[in-house]
């Protein structure tokens, strides 16, 4: 029996609703990565873009437990001194809530160029609008 490879031509790519309201961050975020890198297929190949494109609803409606909404800080640095500049999660809630998503999916994924390539498949919205009806978009349940 031969091992089959996976080609990146004949792999069907198929796109995902996820609603996240009143889903915890880390757990929304842990399923959305691993169908954006395809871990849920039986030929999925660690070098290969063998997932899926995810559309996430409700973004703005993802919980936090305990005090994370205080707590957990965001930095960003611009390699300046004196530019180191913090966000906590309630701010970036406040401000975007999809980047705070999008943030913690791209923790979840490898640091290489695949995980860019990726993370651009992933489009969260604040609310339940969203420009995608045109791709036939699959259900997906948190569980």
């Amino acid at each position: 029996m031969k091992t089959v490879i996976p080609n990146p031509e004949t792999i069907d790519k198929k796109w995902w609703l996820v609603d996240v309201a009143n889903q915890p961050l880390g757990r929304a975020a842990t399923r959305i990565a691993t169908l954006l890198r395809g871990k849920h297929r039986p030929q999925f190949t660690p070098y290969l873009d063998t997932g899926d494109h995810v559309v996430v609803i409700n973004a703005d409606k993802v919980k936090l437990t305990g005090k994370k909404w205080q707590d957990k800080v965001y930095f960003r640095h611009s390699r300046y001194f004196g530019s180191l500049k913090a966000t906590t999660a309630q701010e970036l809630l406040e401000k975007d809530p999809a980047e705070l998503l999008e943030k913690a999916v791209k923790g979840m994924l490898p640091t290489n160029k695949l995980s860019r390539k990726l993370i651009r498949k992933l489009k969260s919205y604040k609310g339940t609008e969203h420009p995608h009806q045109a791709q036939k978009l699959e259900k997906f349940t948190l569980s």
